[in-house]
């Protein structure tokens, strides 16, 4: 992001890319905001801030590049005018934060890091599924045109894998032929919206019956009344998932 003088960036996994940005458009770095601790998100944060002296914000429960402030739920960033709400999203990492403003280019806007992607959702590494549903569910909850600005484009794995789960989701079919056409002409499928992944994303829609029964017939120990079991049985579905 950036006002045309000054930047700020989310996630550096590498100081390289973002620094010939900078000096290609002329640009001041003044923030550096981090979701969690892994080093593909971390990884150029200190050769920036040596070379920009930008401020670094990062989840309180989280070991990062110090120094850093520690954010936790609740807590804003203001940078280039912008107000950021933090919100907590454990699951893929215990301490795993992400950041919303509501209004960035007259729209609301998520940085949500590797919680949620388009078609899916991010491992659980240090989390439980109970912690990755409700964090899900914090973000599901946020305004239908919010744009998801995920670290990763993982859209057409996550959305052959959401289509195995829900073959006759029409909405789910339109986007993934969309989003083909997109990668074909080497563009990014990438911010989607919440009201997209509400329709598509089987992740977010462990309540659809068609996504119960899918689950279910994959793992007959599932309790179809608990969607915190459904959505385990989807993220170990999607572990194994070729």
């Amino acid at each position: 992001m950036h006002d045309g003088h000054e930047a700020l960036v989310v996630d550096p996994g590498d100081a390289a890319p973002v620094l010939e940005a900078l000096r290609s458009m002329r640009l001041s770095l003044r923030a550096i905001l981090v979701t969690h601790h892994h080093g593909d998100h971390t990884g150029g944060v200190s050769a920036l801030r040596s070379a920009s002296s930008a401020a670094v914000y990062g989840p309180a429960r989280e070991t990062i590049p110090r120094p850093f402030t520690a954010l936790n739920d609740g807590d804003e960033v203001q940078a280039l005018g912008l107000r950021l709400t933090v919100i907590d999203v454990p699951g893929h990492t215990a301490g795993h934060i992400a950041y919303f403003c509501d209004n960035l280019d007259g729209a609301p806007h998520l940085f949500c890091g590797d919680t949620l992607f388009c078609g899916g959702c991010g491992r659980l590494f240090e989390g439980t599924p109970a912690q990755m549903h409700a964090s899900l569910a914090r973000l599901a909850a946020l305004p239908p045109a919010t744009r998801v600005c995920c670290a990763h484009e993982y859209t057409l794995s996550n959305l052959a894998f959401a289509r195995a789960v829900e073959p006759q989701n029409t909405e789910l079919e339109r986007h993934l032929q969309h989003c083909r056409q997109l990668r074909d002409a080497q563009m990014p499928t990438l911010p989607s919206t919440i009201a997209t992944e509400l329709a598509i994303n089987p992740f977010l829609r462990t309540g659809a019956a068609s996504v119960v029964h899918s689950a279910c017939a994959h793992d007959p120990a599932t309790n179809p009344n608990d969607p915190a079991a459904v959505f385990a049985t989807l993220r170990q579905w999607k572990n194994d998932f070729r």
